[in-house]
């Protein structure tokens, strides 16, 4: 499967990103989609979207997307929630997540840093696809696509967009 990873979007899914998305099968989205439920149905008409809430997020969108969610792509156990920290520095509730379902692959958003990496001590790897939307202090706009298959993240790929 083909995926597409963003993250706080606040309000902004521009085409640049719909341009990076456009070969995508789904895209994931790590909360604070900001706008309420327009930009969630902006992103869900353009591509099937599984999402988590984030904390700048109107609590409506709890409904289709929940703090957290758990499920299994082709072969690999994801846990994505919003809040996450990152390997050595987990958010508390984010660690009892990551404790209890044991995943694969760890997904978050919230910093608006762009980072991926090996966690050894959870055995396994994380993403935070950092920030697409305009909101924030950072310099640039970031996003993900890499493809899962047979067990395995493959062909990762960076999009970056200034300010």
């Amino acid at each position: 499967m083909y995926i597409g990873l963003i993250s706080d979007s606040h309000g902004v899914f521009s085409q640049e990103f719909k341009d990076f998305l456009a070969p995508v099968d789904q895209i994931w989205h790590a909360g604070d989609f900001g706008g309420g439920l327009v930009t969630a149905a902006e992103i869900a008409a353009f591509k099937p979207l599984l999402g988590v809430s984030g904390n700048c997020d109107d609590r409506m969108l709890l409904f289709d997307y929940p703090e957290y969610r758990c499920w299994d792509c082709e072969g690999m156990k994801v846990l994505m929630t919003h809040i996450g920290g990152s390997p050595g520095h987990y958010d508390r509730r984010a660690l009892n997540l990551i404790t209890h379902y044991n995943p694969d692959l760890f997904v978050c958003g919230h910093s608006h840093i762009l980072k991926v990496m090996n966690d050894p001590v959870h055995r396994l790897l994380y993403l935070n696809p950092g920030a697409c939307g305009l909101q924030g202090w950072q310099v640039l706009r970031t996003a993900l696509r890499f493809r899962i298959a047979e067990g395995a993240v493959r062909d990762m790929e960076v999009f970056n967009l200034p300010r």
